[in-house]
Order: structure tokens, then sequence, then C-alpha cells
């Protein structure tokens, strides 16, 4: 059996946890303060800097992407003298959505931190993993480089929208017990120019992207299988988060989301005020899990429930991260009626422990 080279790392950090910090637990009353809070959390567990989006070539040709940035802090003693010792953990992934292909190109990488191979700065947003980055630059943008084996994206976010808080300020409950929780926000509507290159061809893109950024200690209870996310960019500049935490034994565990209206002004939605129906569903050939990868959202709003039907740019947009000993997931590019976005759906293959 191949144990990837990260898995190995974790066991063998664990191994020599004697006496690990204990992890800091996520409290309502945050204060999200810029720029510090885009930079790393590197005490809390788990970390991650996400960024989806919707691309378009000079021809007019429609393209999906992902980048994203995980940290994790293993159990390791933080008075471990050894430089050895994997204090951080960084891992990464990229991925293109083409339906003239009919399938997800992807890459990754990963690297404990320091040597020279990977880091995630502290005082604003700047991670890296040896050639792939994605930082806040000094005009307030951020800008992404990465090269996967068959793609490569250099591509520049300009927000357009202040940063948009999830939940209490910033406080993302994830179940019953208020433990399980993040600190998250979003910022939505970025607008992309850069370039994607395939095989020795390069082209000039523009789009719109959402960037999601949440770190935790404690992110899913024992009885939680997975979770469905989507965020979505409307037309008129409004924008949606909403998302369903599984559970084990079938049905909803936990929801919430947030409708940041045309306006500015902001709707917090409680679990009870999202319902998410499948009206599709795709089997992986790779994997064998199936993927409900065209849903009805429905959304309880003060005027009454609003509806959206999320419609995949095309079914295979799977993607296998077990090789970097991260999960297999589905991360789709989908239309609904006025905007655009990407769903997100976890734990169908097996359990998602986080």
């Amino acid at each position: 059996m191949r144990v990837s080279p990260i898995v190995a790392l974790l066991a063998a950090a664990s191994l020599t946890a004697s006496a690990p910090a204990p992890y800091p637990v996520v409290k309502p009353g945050i204060v999200l303060r810029f720029p510090r809070d885009h930079g790393a959390h590197p005490q809390f567990r788990t970390e991650w800097w996400y960024v989806t989006g919707w691309l378009r070539t000079a021809d007019g040709a429609d393209l999906g992407f992902q980048v994203t940035f995980f940290r994790t802090r293993p159990p390791v003693d933080p008075a471990n003298p050894s430089r050895f010792a994997a204090g951080q953990v960084l891992f990464a992934h990229a991925g293109l959505s083409d339906p003239r292909i009919g399938r997800l190109l992807h890459g990754e990488r990963s690297a404990r931190a320091g040597f020279g191979l990977a880091n995630a700065a502290i005082a604003d947003a700047d991670v890296a993993i040896r050639d792939w980055r994605l930082r806040r630059t000094k005009d307030g943008n951020w800008a992404t480089q990465v090269t996967a084996p068959d793609f490569a994206l250099a591509l520049a976010f300009a927000p357009t929208q202040p940063p948009l808080p999830q939940g209490q300020g910033g406080y993302s409950r994830k179940g019953p017990q208020p433990a399980a929780a993040s600190y998250y926000y979003s910022i939505p509507h970025l607008r992309v120019s850069g370039r994607v290159r395939r095989g020795g061809t390069s082209v000039a893109v523009t789009g719109e992207a959402w960037l999601d950024r949440e770190w935790s200690s404690n992110y899913l209870g024992g009885d939680a299988q997975g979770w469905d996310w989507t965020g979505l960019n409307f037309d008129d500049g409004s924008a949606l988060m909403a998302f369903r935490i599984r559970r084990k034994t079938g049905g909803t565990l936990w929801a919430g989301g947030s409708l940041r209206r045309a306006d500015g002004t902001t709707v917090v939605l409680a679990p009870g005020d999202i319902a998410l129906r499948p009206l599709a569903r795709w089997r992986s050939p790779v994997t064998g899990a199936v993927y409900p990868v065209a849903q009805e959202l429905s959304v309880r709003l003060p005027d009454g429930v609003h509806r959206w039907r999320l419609t995949p740019l095309f079914a295979a947009q799977e993607l296998d991260a077990r090789r970097s000993g991260l999960p297999v997931y589905w991360e789709g590019a989908v239309r609904t009626p006025g905007g655009r976005g990407y769903l997100e759906l976890t734990g169908y293959d097996r359990a998602l422990t986080m």
C-alpha cells in the first residue's frame, strides 16, 4: 500500500507529540481585523485560502477554476527543538474546468513549512508551496501563480466589495455544539484578469471570482458526514453563500449562510432558512462516489422563500486529492439564473474528518 509523504509526515509528527499545545477554541465575539486576518493563524488546527471562479477567453469560451491553499498544525510539542519537527504543514490544490475537455484538470502541492519549501505569512496573505503562491499585493489586490502538469494559471483578483463576515461577525457555527465552528469571511465579486496556459498555448482571460477564508480547531463534529456549499455571484452585484452539514445517518445536521444584497445590506441565514434538493446525480468512474451535481437551493428571506437551480458547467468535476493525503471531493463551476458560482460537495466518497 502506498502512503502519501504528507500522511507519513503527520503520522511521524504524532509519534513525537509528547506535549502538544492545545488548539484555541473558536468562540463568538471575534472582531475581524484586516490586513492581519488575511494572513495565517498558525495556532489553530486548520485554515484555508480558497478562490473559485469563472473565466472567459477572448473567443468567448467559459472556464471554471479553483486555487486553494490549506494550512494545518499537527499535534507537535512547540518546545520540540528539532528543525525537522512538522510544526506546520501546507497543502494546495488547483483545478481547471473546461467543458471542451469534459473533465477536471488538477494539480497539487504539499510540504511542511520551512526549509524554503513552504510558508504562510502572518501579517497579511502570502502563502506559498515551492513555485505555487497566493498573496495579497501592496495595492490591495490578490494574485496567484500555479503550474500543474496540464495547465498553469497566472491570475490577479481585484476586490469590488469589502470582506463579508459570515455567521455572527465572522463566527460561523458548523453544528449543534458551539465549539464546532470556524472564523469565516468571504470576498465575493472579485474581478479577475490574467492568463491560462495549456500545452504550449497561453491565452488571456477575464472573469469573476469568490474568495473564502476560514480557520478552525474543531470544524466538524463526530456525527458529521460532510457538507454541501455554494458561493454565488449575481449579475446585480448581490452575493449568496449557503452550506449544509450532512449527518452520517442522513439529513441535515446544521446549515447557514448569508445574502449580501446589491445595496450592501446583509441577511444572515439560520439553519432553518436553507434547503438543498438534488436534481441530478453523477457517479465518478474513478472513486464510485455519487454526487448531487445539480441542486435546487431554497432560501427563506424576510420577503419569502427564494429558489435557485444550480446547474454544473459539466458533471465530471471531481478532485481526487488522495495523493497529497487529503480527501476526494467535487468542486464545480455552476450556473444559476442571474448568476454564476461554485458548488462544493464533500463526504460523498467517505465521511470527512477535520
